[in-house]
């Protein structure tokens, strides 16, 4: 049973198939937070936390009349509320009428339902499994009359624990909530380090390795969407964890708004990590019998390294998280006309590059930006989400025809949330942009943020996109973001409500994806917000992949995709060959390593099929097909990361079916030396005692075999068959490159 009681010891375990999570209401009705990692026995894990009279931490009142070892500041706990004793960082602060803060809660209930939890309005995983179930913890503040549920969701085959709360007030009067945080995790060690995902527009997600010191660590988002600045997501593991071996925690937040991850060490060691919706642009109004639920964040624990860690989420994310027709079906190789034409383009143009795309064997037709209203940059139109038939030359419905008659799905570009002050709905309805009034709002990128915490807004922005859609017969859509969002202010509440507008506009950016889904349920949409500036699994919720970065360049995508890859699979990535020299860095590379580097992700091409050379185009052909023939294995398998970019020479990845039947490996020279010293890989996730044979895919061999051995070359050429402990334990070299930014591509297949 995944949730076992304890009348008795009152104590709750929740257990998944290696891990344990255990909880106990203490005498004084406190829920202490006692053990989460490797699967233990039945004990009571309570004796392990202890108190000591600390002094300058508070009693409960109560308490403290005949015991000063009792303190709220030194328990591990399973929530954290804000001024009542607990001087680390909170998870929830309420505030009354009056202007206090203080919330006491103790222990009320439980129940335990016998299926996954969802929440209204928000997006949470789900689960299809029968011995998938939630715990429902219910704590109290008797003098205040507010109940708080603590929800836990068990998937007990999936290795995961999700957790969100909802805190109802009971009272007469109403209260405020100052901070809403998901989840508090308390150990009583501090001995660890922390993996956070830092960057930048067209530099996201790159890995941070943090020593957690004394004080608190944090990372967050006040920009009304997850960022590219901090991911939110994190992996606490302790100093000696790697890829391979070692304890690692793993956090990921189903949520695409501003939030905030914090860790504090104390003075004594002991360690508290929270996740929630950042607190300072927060609040949220509860009347009588009003409740709010906080978005969910979905935790795992591992023995074996950050490999471990990814493979569990990676699972999740595919099967829990992604929803609809596409979550488990190979997506279309498309092309996306953005870095071909820009804005420059007219339907006669669109027509000749799909048939192109069709030659090619290319699978999709993406329309980017410039299609609709006065947008012929990026200064206007946008909020007039109709088509520009002078420009075109047609219309939608006679586009969409045109293209389709190619033999290729038609796609299109849409930023719902966007508007610019040149353009039609601005000037009708001035009122829906987001800005505060008396004041000159922010611009970046010359265009404003739609206030989407509007319904009207929504509704708008629904029958807009929805009608285009239907005209041009459209199964693709891209949904770009690209800027932040500021001036937070909206017409829609009262002043002393607008701390809920952050909030109503990322549930406002939800319902319209959910409409979508519904009228369209085959309809594929790709998440983007200038790239991968809302990678998160609040948007995976509803795309089930995402614009990876608007750097398209493959050296830098190397540590961008790997980045990603620690929390979120590969199937979700889009990533494109693009033209080089590069738009973004002017870097030349060959064509081949460009798309080594883009098949390790949802695959397409952003470039003008009528600039490339014959050779070019043939290679085109030949990787389409491969890439439908091995997309299974490189899409929905288990990935390892065999080479960091870090590594001086070069970086190698490996994607292996979970039965060890059959590996794909693929590695990338970023540096070349002269007397390069030789780099080896070992292999992951084959089965030992198995053979194995090694063929490069075609047109993605090292231009250096013929320098090697007549041994070595037999190996690569698939003559000589090794097992697999061997290519584990002693593994590979890699064929020393001939020039800078060569690559490779292996399949190792077992026989």
């Amino acid at each position: 049973m995944s949730i076992i009681i304890d009348e008795g010891k009152r104590t709750f375990t929740l257990e998944t198939r290696s891990t344990a999570y255990q909880m106990k209401v203490d005498e004084h009705g406190t829920l202490l937070h006692t053990w989460y990692g490797k699967k233990l026995s039945d004990d009571d894990l309570s004796y392990a936390v202890l108190r000591k009279d600390r002094g300058l931490s508070g009693n409960p009142h109560d308490v403290g009349l005949y015991d000063r070892t009792y303190s709220l500041d030194l328990l591990p706990q399973e929530i954290a509320c804000y001024g009542a004793g607990d001087y680390r960082i909170s998870t929830l602060r309420v505030q009354y009428e009056n202007g206090a803060s203080a919330l006491s809660l103790t222990y009320d209930s439980y129940e335990i339902l016998k299926e996954k939890y969802d929440i209204p309005d928000l997006p949470a995983s789900y689960s299809y499994d029968r011995n998938d179930k939630t715990l429902v913890v219910r704590l109290k503040d008797v003098e205040a009359d507010i109940l708080v549920e603590l929800y836990y969701g068990v998937f007990e085959e999936k290795d995961v624990i999700t957790r969100t709360m909802r805190i109802c007030n009971l009272s007469d009067q109403a209260i405020k909530l100052l901070n809403a945080g998901s989840m508090t995790l308390d150990f009583t060690g501090g001995d660890f380090d922390i993996l956070t995902f830092y960057g930048k527009w067209a530099g996201e997600r790159q890995v941070q390795r943090t020593k957690l010191q004394h004080g608190v660590f944090s990372i967050g988002s006040v920009r009304g969407a997850s960022s590219p600045h901090y991911n939110p997501s994190c992996i606490l593991c302790s100093e000696d964890t790697n890829e391979d071996r070692g304890e690692a925690y793993g956090l990921a937040f189903v949520y695409s708004g501003e939030f905030l991850l914090a860790c504090e060490k104390d003075g004594i060691d002991q360690t508290r990590l929270s996740l929630g919706i950042h607190p300072d642009n927060f609040s949220w109004e509860l009347l009588k019998d009003e409740s709010f639920m906080s978005p969910e964040v979905i935790l795992t624990y591992t023995e074996n390294g950050f490999s471990g860690i990814s493979h569990t989420f990676h699972d999740f994310i595919r099967d829990n998280i992604v929803r609809g027709a596409w979550q488990h079906t190979r997506r279309p190789v498309l092309i996306n006309n953005w870095e071909g034409t820009y804005f420059y383009f007219n339907g006669e143009k669109l027509i000749r590059f799909a048939e192109e795309a069709r030659d090619l064997g290319i699978e999709l037709f993406v329309l980017d930006d410039g299609w609709f209203g006065n947008r012929n940059d990026d200064n206007a139109g946008l909020g007039d989400w109709v088509p520009n038939e002078k420009k075109l030359g047609m219309t939608m419905e006679e586009l969409g025809l045109c293209i389709k008659s190619t033999g290729v799905s038609f796609g299109i570009w849409f930023e719902p949330e966007m508007v610019n002050e040149d353009s039609d709905l601005f000037r009708e309805h001035p009122q829906w942009a987001v800005s505060i009034p008396d004041r000159k709002p922010n611009l970046s990128r010359n265009q404003l943020v739609l206030d989407v915490s509007r319904r009207d807004v929504q509704d708008y922005l629904i029958d807009h996109i929805e009608a285009v859609l239907a005209a041009g017969d459209i199964s693709y859509l891209k949904w770009d973001f690209n800027r932040s969002l500021c001036d937070k202010f909206t017409r829609a509440l009262p002043r002393e409500r607008q701390g809920e507008m952050a909030h109503m506009f990322v549930m406002g950016t939800y319902r319209i994806l959910e409409h979508l889904i519904h009228d369209f349920p085959n309809l594929l949409i790709e998440g983007c917000s200038s790239g991968g500036g809302r990678f998160d699994c609040g948007m995976l919720y509803y795309t089930p992949q995402i614009w990876t970065s608007d750097n398209t360049d493959p050296i830098e995508r190397l540590s961008i995709q790997y980045g990603t890859s620690f929390i979120y699979p590969v199937s979700t990535m889009g990533a494109h060959v693009s033209a080089s020299p590069n738009h973004q860095t002017g870097r030349e590379t060959p064509f081949k390593t460009r798309t080594v580097i883009a098949m390790s992700g949802a695959f397409g091409y952003e470039l003008d099929p009528e600039k490339l050379s014959s050779e070019e185009k043939a290679m085109i052909r030949k990787d389409a097909e491969l890439y439908k023939e091995i997309a299974d294995t490189l899409l929905y398998e288990d990935y390892y990361r065999l080479l960091p970019p870090t590594h001086p020479e070069a970086a190698a990845w490996e994607q292996v079916t979970k039965d060890g039947r059959r590996a794909i490996v693929s590695a990338v020279w970023h540096h070349v030396r002269a007397n390069m010293a030789p780099v080896y890989i070992k292999l992951r996730g084959l089965k030992g005692f198995a053979h194995y044979r090694i063929t490069f895919t075609e047109g993605h061999s090292p231009e250096s075999l013929s320098r090697l051995t007549d041994t070595q070359q037999k190996i690569f050429k698939g003559e000589i068959h090794l097992k697999g402990d061997t290519l584990m334990n002693v593994g590979l070299f890699l064929p020393e490159p001939v020039r800078e930014f060569d690559s490779m591509m292996f399949m190792v297949e077992r026989i």
